[in-house]
């Protein structure tokens, strides 16, 4: 008679199982017949449409080309982003201004942060493109001044506000007063109480606003502020009212005007205009990213240790396994 074999253990049996691979079904994706006939009609709408660009004689391709490279075009392509730039460095700045400006506690500053988003948001920004051009009509001279005293520097308006200038001047401030909105909201978006906890650690209102609130706002003030630049882009056609004449769409109008090929000369800023877009989406995407880093799911996890939104020393403790991966368990070996 053969002697009993001995019993497993419990947690023997249970490591010798987890040896084993584990046999997974092999499950088929569920037909969707319908996203596919939807492809296909929009893939043959777009053949279609490229078919009817590309053979039309109509549009004068050749034409395009030419002043695609155009030297002026080239340049005003240039303007364009120059007031574009610049026009949103003003907004920036007026917009953080006036947002900071909406949350404090004195009643004139809040009242004149009011004010200028009451007027330039209330009015077209063609009407003060008009208005910037005019200055120089309304008045001559500028001066700086005691009020109702003595005038310290006098200079000649036009000296000074030129129609690049006014231009700059004219989109920025209206763009600051849009932008001013969006800084607010992402100022809102920061939890209160992290502004106790720096001020209960000794940080001044200006270091709580400059490493607590704006790091943290970002990631909710820059995806509206992108569509804001591309927005502004396309704005800068609107310059002709100051008026300046350097801008893309002007020079691209001034030359179908002389030449009298209207539609190859608007496809010609069309086609600009697309890729500069094009270039400021990308950039766009890299910053949302860079500022959405722990908020957008992006972090290393227990099957992907990629470490793509984790900064370098985030990604040193987890690889070093002393903290869990997921950072809703709330025990830690």
């Amino acid at each position: 008679m053969r002697p009993p074999q001995p019993t497993q253990p419990a947690s023997a049996a249970a490591a010798s199982g987890a040896d084993q691979s584990v046999q997974l079904n092999r499950l088929k994706p569920v037909p969707r017949p319908g996203t596919w006939i939807s492809a296909t009609i929009v893939a043959i709408l777009g053949a279609m449409l490229i078919h009817a660009l590309v053979t039309n004689e109509k549009f004068h391709w050749g034409t395009v080309w030419f002043f695609f490279r155009e030297v002026h075009v080239v340049r005003a392509v240039g303007w364009t982003l120059l007031l574009t730039f610049l026009a949103m460095l003003i907004g920036i700045v007026l917009a953080v201004t006036t947002a900071v400006m909406r949350q404090s506690s004195n009643p004139v500053l809040r009242g004149v942060s009011l004010a200028y988003l009451w007027f330039f948001r209330g009015t077209p920004i063609y009407t003060q493109l008009v208005f910037w051009g005019a200055l120089s009509a309304l008045y001559q001279y500028l001066s700086l001044g005691v009020p109702f005293g003595p005038e310290l520097i006098t200079f000649r308006t036009t000296a000074v506000f030129t129609p690049f200038v006014a231009a700059v001047l004219g989109l920025g401030i209206n763009e600051g007063a849009y932008l001013s909105e969006i800084v607010r909201s992402g100022l809102a978006s920061v939890d209160p109480g992290q502004t106790e906890a720096a001020g209960a650690l000794g940080m001044s209102r200006g270091q709580i606003l400059r490493r607590i609130v704006l790091p943290q706002a970002m990631r909710v003030i820059v995806p509206p502020t992108g569509n804001e630049t591309i927005s502004m882009l396309k704005t800068t056609s609107l310059v002709l009212a100051v008026p300046f004449t350097l801008d893309l769409t002007f020079v691209t109008n001034s030359y179908a005007s002389y030449t009298y090929q209207t539609i190859p000369l608007l496809i010609v800023a069309a086609l600009w205009y697309i890729i500069i877009t094009s270039i400021l989406m990308v950039g766009q995407h890299f910053i949302e990213r860079y500022y959405g880093r722990g908020f957008d799911g992006s972090a290393a996890t227990a099957g992907n240790r990629t470490g793509r939104g984790l900064s370098a020393r985030q990604q040193a403790i987890l690889d070093s396994h002393t903290t869990k991966d997921s950072p809703f368990l709330e025990v830690t070996p």
